[in-house]
């Protein structure tokens, strides 16, 4: 039975104990109408008997009274007793004939037999003879009558009442005897019951303790000594097949734990590796940008120096000789003094972007609607037009932001189409966290081959010839998204001119509703 589980063992057991109580239950009814039966005897048969044998008696009483009466009296009023008795005779005979039944006491029978032989031997011997002698003789021939047949007659019919009533005495001694017995036997079938009843509950208590309670136990306290942290331990049980399955199943929870804490482990210390990688690439980067700023220190004076001394010279050439030499060294200095204008360019511009969070005069709380406006004076927009209004006020630089408007509104008047105003439309919209701001234009556009390219610093997608600039604008704009903490991009879904999108963190105890104009339906993210 070792492979058995609790629930078929315990099914067994309740079957067993189920058969028992059946067969006890069964013997018990039996006894309990055998009981019943001797009690209905006692009841509803020998005591009615007893009685109905006294009522017998006195019946025979009654007609020996009368027959007495009537041979000293001599009158028919004499003869009522024996009447009576004679009636009742037969009432009396035939209810212990059907009390004692066809199956009843044999010796009843015979009593009831032996009664009616003496009764009607005494009847037939003495009574009736008085009374003929009585009636046709007088009281001198009833009484000579009694007196020739004296009381033997009688004493024998007294004797058969007696022993009739001797029969129903036993017949009610046998029956409390058998009813006594049988309460007994029922009393002892009730105690082997509850005896039964408590030995199935301690076996039951017995099996839940040895396959449950102390199996459950020291499962828990091997999954507590995991928990604590001993994942090498193997968790087992000797409780019952449900609860070694169980077992099992934790067990392999507990080496599946096992196996992802190692790979966590080696993990770790591919993350400690790498940390101290990076670390070590921090330190370096660190220097780097020492430096670079050592670099920033150095273009700013020491290579802008001498290279302001080259253009003066140039424009001094310039101005000095133009005209006076041949026009191909007119162009040669032409070409020297443009040169050395952008060469500064972009070392200020270069300078301008390595400054870019570097050099840093706090966040603070900025109107973006007061940004843009400060952003347009600084620009000529000509025959343009820039529309804005409802933009949100959020945390950031003022100087940088307003350097970020310069740049996107200043690339969409520069990159207008040819004979159409310039019209530049700033809008935002919260979504989330965040405040997501369009900056949208009517002019050339960024063809999409180019999305990737625009943010990448001195990158140009049209000639010098054609637009004037170093290629670091949106570069710079980047940057100054990304020190803010948001994120910008192109967008790609519009048909005419440039659609460009950048996002600002929003205030923390900003309401989501608060501020901000929905964007048009041009735009899109």
């Amino acid at each position: 039975m070792t492979g058995w589980s609790l629930r078929q063992r315990v099914l067994l057991l309740f079957t067993l104990v189920g058969v028992l109580m059946t067969g006890f239950a069964g013997y018990a009814a039996s006894v309990a109408a055998e009981s019943n039966e001797q009690l209905d005897v006692l009841l509803e048969r020998t005591g009615p008997m007893r009685v109905a044998g006294q009522e017998l008696y006195s019946a025979y009483l009654d007609q020996e009274t009368g027959v007495r009466g009537f041979a000293l009296g001599g009158t028919e009023k004499n003869l009522e007793p024996y009447e009576k008795g004679r009636a009742a005779e037969d009432r009396l005979l035939t209810q212990i004939e059907t009390l004692n039944g066809p199956g009843g006491r044999a010796g009843i029978r015979d009593g009831i037999a032996r009664i009616r032989a003496e009764a009607q031997a005494w009847q037939g011997q003495v009574a009736e003879p008085v009374i003929a002698a009585g009636r046709s003789s007088g009281t001198a021939g009833a009484q000579a009558v009694i007196d020739d047949a004296g009381t033997d007659r009688f004493d024998a019919l007294r004797v058969a009442i007696d022993g009739l009533q001797e029969n129903i005495t036993a017949l009610r001694n046998d029956a409390a005897t058998a009813a006594r017995s049988t309460g007994s036997t029922l009393v002892l079938l009730e105690i082997v019951t509850a005896v039964l009843a408590v030995l199935v509950i301690a076996l039951l208590l017995f099996l839940l303790d040895r396959l449950v309670s102390r199996p459950v136990t020291d499962l828990a306290e091997q999954v507590r000594r995991v928990a604590d942290g001993d994942y090498g331990r193997r968790i087992e049980s000797s409780g019952s097949p449900e609860l070694r399955a169980l077992a099992a199943d934790v067990d392999a929870m507990r080496q599946r734990i096992a196996d992802e804490l190692a790979e966590v482990r080696s993990a770790r210390e591919q993350i400690e590796i790498i940390n101290g990688r990076l670390q070590a690439q921090a330190d370096e980067l660190t220097r780097s940008n020492g430096d670079l700023e050592q670099f920033a220190y150095v273009a700013s004076h020491d290579l802008q120096e001498p290279l302001r001394k080259v253009a003066s010279f140039c424009q001094l050439l310039q101005r000095r000789y133009a005209g006076q030499l041949d026009e191909r060294a007119d162009q040669y200095i032409a070409f020297a003094v443009d040169g050395a204008q952008r060469m500064q360019r972009l070392i200020n511009d270069l300078l301008a972007f390595s400054r870019i969070g570097r050099i840093t005069s706090g966040f603070r709380t900025i109107d973006l609607d007061q940004v843009v406006t400060e952003a347009a004076a600084q620009l000529d927009p000509s025959d343009g037009k820039i529309e804005s209004g409802g933009l949100p006020t959020v945390e950031g630089e003022e100087p940088l932001l307003v350097t970020l408007f310069v740049n996107l509104i200043g690339n969409s008047i520069k990159f207008r189409r040819p004979e159409v105003p310039p019209l530049v439309r700033i809008t935002a919209r919260r979504e989330g966290d965040e405040w997501q701001i369009n900056v949208r234009d009517n002019g050339i556009g960024i063809e999409t081959e180019y999305a990737d390219k625009v943010f990448v610093i001195f990158q140009r997608l049209h000639s010098s010839d054609a637009y004037e600039g170093t290629g670091i604008g949106l570069a710079v704009v980047k940057k100054i998204v990304e020190y803010h903490g948001g994120r910008i991009w192109l967008d790609l879904e519009v048909t005419e001119g440039s659609s460009i999108w950048f996002t600002i963190p929003a205030p923390p105890e900003e309401s989501p509703d608060g501020g901000g104009a929905a964007p048009d339906d041009e735009g899109g993210a």
